[in-house]
């Protein structure tokens, strides 16, 4: 795939490598960088190197190469599935299951499990990503909704795009939120400084979180989330910026948090509307136990 970017006045002086991550913000700009390395990328037709800097009107053009497609191979892994019919399925993702498979994940993920139950499954996000719709967190639980065929796939798609999928989460934060509903409106994309993470920045996708106070301790408080898009690590980005990060989330939390091995993140609830009936589906599924127990020790410990 050939992508093309034209250098503006503010984007003047700043290294290719750089640019192409901010505008193509899936990818890390360690990746950009071997792409460069391969000659993949030309600037004004000609190949340069990662460090140089942009002159306003530049014109860059880059190819994205084929990934090479994963063995994956079907794995019998039990499934909380909480609804099922020829066009998807519902299913509660324990914590600590990777959704699909990549370099470092190709065994154990969803999508392993997902191939020996199903035998059909969307093909719309290619060999590595059958049937998925939308994601979450390797540590982060709940529902997933999995479309069996494309037209499904693609309603989904649209409804999620469209912002007409209903989608809550719970969660345990560190300090006191003092007011009872917010919202957090502030655009995601990658951390400058630190390009395995996403942050709150200028010229990132828009992101929308309301959030309402469940429940508040002596340090922590029980919030549940309403998404109104879906970015990536969108929570977790922005109870952070707002200075409430996720316990136990050791991308965006404090050093010094409780031991959950992961954020406390559960997708509770998940509505959309039937890809073929048109029927509104809804579905809810409790946190798992240590995230109750958690609230237990919180509610007893002073």
């Amino acid at each position: 795939m050939l992508l093309q970017h034209v250098v503006t006045e503010s984007e003047a002086k700043t290294r290719i490598d750089k640019i192409i991550s901010n505008v193509n913000q899936e990818q890390s700009r360690s990746q950009v960088q071997l792409w460069i390395n391969k000659e993949l990328v030309k600037v004004n037709g000609e190949i340069v190197k990662a460090n140089y800097k942009c002159q306003e009107g530049d014109l860059i053009t880059w190819s994205i190469p084929e990934s090479e497609p994963l063995d994956i191979e079907p794995e019998n892994i039990p499934l909380a599935i909480l609804y099922e019919d020829k066009d998807l399925l519902v299913v509660n993702k324990p914590k600590g299951m990777v959704v699909h498979p990549s370099a470092g994940h190709q065994r154990g993920t969803l999508v392993n499990a997902l191939l020996y139950h199903c035998d059909d499954l969307s093909g719309i996000n290619g060999v590595e990503r059958p049937g998925i719709v939308h994601r979450i967190d390797k540590d982060t639980s709940g529902l997933l909704v999995v479309a069996k065929n494309d037209k499904a796939h693609s309603s989904l798609a649209e409804q999620l795009s469209n912002k007409e999928v209903e989608r809550k989460y719970v969660a345990v934060v560190h300090g006191v939120i003092n007011h009872d509903t917010g919202m957090v409106d502030a655009p995601i994309g990658r951390d400058p400084k630190d390009r395995q993470k996403m942050s709150v920045v200028e010229n990132g996708k828009h992101a929308v979180t309301h959030f309402q106070v469940l429940n508040r301790f002596q340090e922590y408080t029980h919030i549940e989330c309403q998404l109104e898009t879906g970015r990536t690590h969108q929570i977790r980005v922005h109870m952070r910026y707002i200075g409430f990060p996720l316990v136990g989330d050791p991308k965006y939390g404090p050093r010094k948090t409780l031991d959950t091995e992961g954020q406390v993140l559960h997708a509770k609830v998940l509505g959309f509307k039937h890809p073929t009936t048109g029927e509104w589906l809804h579905f809810e599924a409790e946190p798992p136990a240590y995230f109750v127990e958690l609230l237990t020790t919180l509610e007893n410990m002073y």
